[in-house]
């Protein structure tokens, strides 16, 4: 099972004070790309993988999905999510991503944000995943780059020309990794970007788009605080579609 986190008191109150859970996806500063690479929702039918407050969920219906199924391990996320949902095309569940199962060719569209880095066995999750699509289906995800996880310590170093870096250690060391976010000891699951990639081709998907995502000046001039992401991707947006 999935560590849950997310329904720790102290955790879920500083989750839920941060800009994404304000302000949905516009407070998401990669949402403009990942809603650049959205298929054509009409009519879909969709689930949403650690689908957190619904944002997604009720954006997808704003755009024409058909209905949507958000899962998510928490119970405060999906509390949250069916408080600020009122749509009975819209349906929610606790589910551990980890050892779901999803009813075969049902679906048109699979989307995650930021939730499959949690995920120990994505090999199999990502098998579920493409059974459960309809051929033509697409699955469009973002997890913490890999870079992202596997630092030495926080903070900056200087390479030899003395230019910042963020120092990697042990990157194609995969597995779990313990991190202090928002509280101590948050376990997040590190693959290559290889491993990732490879384990979406093996189960049958074909890759349409990947993207290292970093801010724009624009971004970087409204929030100064974006900008280490330049130096060091934060973010892997990955679009891939089932045959």
């Amino acid at each position: 099972m999935a560590q849950n986190i997310y329904d720790e008191p102290e955790f879920f109150g500083r989750y839920s004070q941060l800009g994404r859970s304000v302000h949905g996806l516009d407070g998401a500063a990669e949402w403009p790309d990942i809603r650049a690479l959205l298929p054509d929702l009409g009519g879909k039918h969709v689930v949403d993988l650690g689908c957190g407050f619904g944002w997604f969920a009720r954006w997808a219906r704003q755009h024409g999905a058909a209905h949507v199924l958000g899962l998510d391990l928490s119970e405060n996320m999906i509390g949250r999510a069916r408080t600020d949902t009122n749509d009975p095309c819209i349906d929610y569940a606790i589910a551990d991503l980890e050892r779901v199962e999803l009813p075969k060719s049902s679906f048109d569209f699979a989307y995650s944000s930021l939730a499959l880095h949690y995920i120990a066995d994505f090999e199999r999750l990502v098998k579920t995943v493409h059974r459960s699509l309809r051929p033509g289906g697409a699955f469009i995800f973002t997890i913490e780059h890999p870079i992202y996880m596997a630092p030495t310590e926080p903070g900056w170093t200087l390479d030899g020309h003395g230019r910042k870096c963020w120092p990697v250690d042990g990157y194609s060391v995969e597995g779990p990794r313990s991190t202090d976010w928002l509280t101590k000891g948050v376990i997040k699951q590190h693959r290559t970007l290889g491993t990732t990639l490879n384990t979406l081709i093996a189960a049958g998907f074909a890759i349409r788009h990947v993207q290292e995502w970093a801010p724009t000046a624009e971004q970087i001039a409204n929030h100064p605080d974006l900008a280490e992401e330049v130096e060091r991707p934060m973010i892997l947006i990955v679009s891939a579609q089932r045959g």
